[in-house]
């Protein structure tokens, strides 16, 4: 096993990222699933990861107590903006959730006293292991694997394919939408706070606009008609980079350009079972 060793040492950091991206992708996952365009996650990364830090570094709270911590925090923030905001859709609902990610940066700017302001906060402890994010990305699997199949993500569903007549049909429309958007900002900030027991360091940079759009071209780019999409679009993502770096000064390029590729060619994402099962039965049709 001591390729193994040599392979973990160089590369731990980028096979626990894969686990954390893939929580993220999968907390977007949450209000997509509900039909709702929110580019709050990021934001509530951030704060399930200086909440949980803070409490690590400043008052010595054991690590699974923080875990928590960094998951009811954001919950809580997503229950309380959540009251105005989703009465809002679509592209409103994507500027208002944006906006509450640039009030979270500039809180955090501004708070050096307590955040480290644009230093960010160093020294975190290194808590979180391999085993955190496997189980972690587990039981997020899990459950929302058997949410899926309830009588709730029946009415997820509903909701995402006409508001209006899912009301009509007697579904709490803004209940089950806020039960998207809480849950969605849990597992987000259960990513920050593993992500941030990883790294050590943690920056108000980190979890901005363009963070936003990374964790939303994940869940995009994988597919949303199940939950293999959004964790196949933050693999490929976050291996994407690692893979072009002989390309240097024009990776960013070629990113680019495969991501158009696929958007232009994959609409639902790589992760279609529907596109699947037909080019199957083709191929099935096709041999008989």
């Amino acid at each position: 096993m001591e390729w193994f060793e040599s392979f973990w040492s160089v590369y731990s950091n980028l096979v626990l990222t894969l686990g954390t991206n893939a929580l993220l992708a999968l907390s977007i996952y949450m209000t997509l699933a509900c039909g709702m365009l929110s580019i709050a996650n990021a934001a509530f990364m951030g704060v399930g990861a200086y909440t949980s830090a803070l409490l690590t570094m400043q008052m010595g709270v054991p690590y699974p107590v923080a875990v928590l911590a960094g998951m009811a925090a954001p919950s809580l923030l997503a229950f309380v903006i959540g009251k105005p905001t989703l009465r809002l859709s679509g592209v409103y609902l994507a500027m208002a959730t944006l906006a509450f990610g640039e009030v979270v940066r500039i809180a955090v700017l501004n708070a050096d006293s307590l955040t480290g302001g644009a230093l960010g906060l160093n020294g975190i402890p290194q808590s979180t292991e391999w085993w955190h994010v496997a189980l972690a990305l587990a039981l997020t699997l899990l459950v929302l694997t058997r949410l899926r199949h309830s009588k709730v993500g029946r009415a997820f569903e509903a909701i995402k394919e006409d508001e209006t007549a899912a009301g009509l049909m007697g579904i709490n429309v803004r209940k089950h939408k806020m039960l998207a958007f809480v849950m969605g900002a849990a597992i987000a900030g259960l990513a920050g706070t593993l992500n941030a027991h990883l790294t050590f360091f943690i920056g108000p940079n980190e979890f901005g606009f363009d963070r936003g759009v990374d964790i939303l071209t994940m869940t995009i780019l994988g597919g949303i008609s199940g939950l293999s999409g959004p964790v196949v679009g933050a693999v490929i993502l976050t291996l994407l980079p690692e893979m072009l770096r002989s390309f240097k000064d024009f990776r960013l390029v070629v990113n680019g350009f495969i991501l158009v590729l696929i958007v232009l060619f994959l609409p639902k994402g790589i992760w279609d079972p529907a596109r699947f099962a037909k080019w199957f039965g083709r191929k099935a049709g096709g041999t008989q």
